[in-house]
């Protein structure tokens, strides 16, 4: 299991590949919510998704250099895709048939290999599988692995040092390597900071296997918020991290997505993926309880979306 010292080691070893990123007040989310609420804009990180800190820890972690094969709807694709052109190491990237365009384009321009693999992540990730064991390459999760989950825990670590009175920390949730690795952090920080997940009900395997208390299947439909898409691979250290360290898992739909994504543009200005806008989904539709006067994080973890998908939903004139 990764642990906060992991989370430091891993700081120090991306410092010079991942941007520390700004935290800022958003006055018209704590009017509306009555907190005093955050948005830390991880959209701003220079792949446009916080999926870089992961992918460059265990790419350096690795001191041979060795080869990696991965699987991602498109975010993690990009990180390590970055990390590897920088270290010099071979990347060979599996994504689905039905992957982003926007992030499509930008992996076109490292020097990895790109294959498109499946209608779904699961099986973009049973090929990438394949592939490691035929070829006998590193095979990085996007989330299962202890360095991808200590690479995303340095977010915690701003977050902490940006405001280390922070109460509440709302993030997105797939397979839970971004939420452990925040939450480890957090919780070392405070024990009794809360922390609430929050995923798409379209693909919602975690909140499904957290109330089985087991990992279980779960429908995984098309959404918005792609990059949190996909089941949880059997035997995963995200899942106790997450069963120990959640307060709260929810899920939001696709019209409240939409809406959010919406509301991030008018009222910010900022474009951000489906991915980062169900953390804005939840707050808008009071779904998290008990915020009134507390010092509330909203994580916004990317904003790698297709030009055509975003125009398409800030084009429409359905209530914000």
């Amino acid at each position: 299991m990764s642990t906060p010292a992991d989370i430091l080691a891993a700081r120090q070893r991306i410092a010079g590949i991942a941007h520390s990123t700004p935290l800022e007040h958003s006055r018209p989310l704590s009017a509306y919510t009555g907190a005093e609420a955050y948005l830390k804009l991880e959209c701003a990180q220079v792949t446009g998704s916080f999926k870089l800190r992961g992918a460059a820890n265990a790419i350096l972690a690795d001191a041979a250099r060795r080869p990696v094969v991965a699987c991602s709807a498109g975010n993690h694709a990009l990180g390590i895709a970055h990390a590897a052109a920088l270290a010099g190491v071979e990347a060979t990237l599996v994504v689905p048939e039905t992957a982003s365009p926007a992030k499509l384009a930008a992996l076109a321009r490292y020097p990895a290999t790109v294959l498109r693999r499946g209608t779904s992540y699961d099986e973009a990730e049973a090929a990438a599988l394949q592939i490691a064991n035929s070829e006998g390459l590193r095979f990085v999760s996007p989330y299962n692995h202890p360095d991808v989950v200590a690479g995303q825990g340095t977010l915690g670590v701003e977050i902490m040092e940006q405001l280390p009175s922070a109460e509440v920390l709302i993030i997105g949730v797939g397979g839970g390597g971004l939420f452990s690795g925040v939450g480890l952090w957090a919780k070392a920080i405070n024990p009794n900071i809360r922390l609430v997940g929050v995923q798409a009900e379209n693909s919602a395997a975690m909140l499904a296997s957290l109330q089985a208390g087991q990992i279980v299947s779960a429908p995984d439909l098309p959404t918005l918020a792609d990059g949190l898409s996909g089941g949880i691979e059997p035997g995963s250290r995200t899942f106790p991290l997450v069963q120990r360290l959640a307060d709260m898992l929810i899920a939001v739909s696709e019209a409240q997505i939409a809406a959010a994504m919406r509301w991030c543009f008018h009222e910010h200005h900022l474009v951000v993926e489906g991915s980062a806008a169900v953390v804005i989904a939840a707050l808008l539709n009071g779904l998290v309880a008990g915020l009134a006067g507390r010092k509330v994080v909203a994580l916004l973890c990317g904003r790698n979306v297709a030009s055509e998908t975003f125009l398409s939903i800030v084009g429409t004139q359905a209530e914000r």
